[in-house]
């Protein structure tokens, strides 16, 4: 996982089809003091244009956009080696429906609600920039048990997991933090931290979240 080193302010771009929406965005980004605003977006290829100009660390991005839409802005991304190091939070009108799966598929860090609190917004920018996923309990427990059943299938190096990493995978799946799920097995966050990051390597997988859909996919994710 990434780690963001010193205090350079944490550089947010937006793209979605609907300018009011564009609009309170901003002003939420430019009110903070560690976020800088690094542009703006009205559909899926001007959102690729904007990346390869200003290389934000985050990008808020609209699922559903007219002509290029979110789902393929986010596999575009995921193509271009060059745009490896920006997170994107999908921004979405419904908790869970069948984007949000796909998103996560397709490369998001995480997603969040259009009409959550400003505070819930800025959290999430935060979370990923730091290289975490965004992923709440109740959210991959909703994840899990709309998709977990149907979408079983092989990932490639799971079967070079231990029982420990496999283990770790599973917990990761259920949107606990480390600290959470060391608490939950009596060992320290470091021993959980190890475990789920030689995972990562393993299964290279860029964040957690990409482990939560490998979980899902290859069985270890329990609805």
């Amino acid at each position: 996982m990434n780690e963001r080193a010193g205090t350079a302010p944490i550089r947010v771009a937006l793209a979605d089809d609907q300018a009011v929406v564009r609009m309170g965005l901003r002003a939420l980004i430019e009110r903070e003091p560690d976020l800088e605003f690094a542009g703006e977006a009205a559909d899926g290829a001007g959102a690729l244009r904007l990346l390869g100009e200003t290389r934000p660390d985050v990008l808020l991005l609209d699922i559903r956009m007219p002509g290029m839409d979110g789902l393929e802005t986010l596999r575009a991304i995921a193509a271009d080696p060059g745009l490896a190091a920006t997170r994107v939070v999908v921004v979405t009108t419904f908790e869970v429906d069948t984007y949000v799966f796909a998103a996560l598929q397709a490369g998001a860090s995480g997603f969040v609600l259009k009409d959550s609190a400003p505070e819930e917004l800025t959290r999430a920018i935060r979370v990923v920039a730091s290289g975490e996923a965004l992923l709440s309990p109740s959210v991959t427990r909703k994840v899990i048990g709309l998709f977990g059943r149907h979408d079983a299938a092989p990932v490639e190096g799971i079967d070079t997991l231990t029982p420990r990493e496999r283990e770790m995978v599973a917990w990761v799946a259920t949107g606990r933090s480390n600290d959470e799920i060391a608490a939950e097995l009596v060992i320290s966050p470091e021993t959980v931290r190890t475990h789920v990051s030689r995972a990562m390597v393993k299964l290279r997988a860029r964040d957690r979240a990409q482990l939560v859909v490998f979980a899902v996919r290859s069985g270890l994710a329990s609805p």
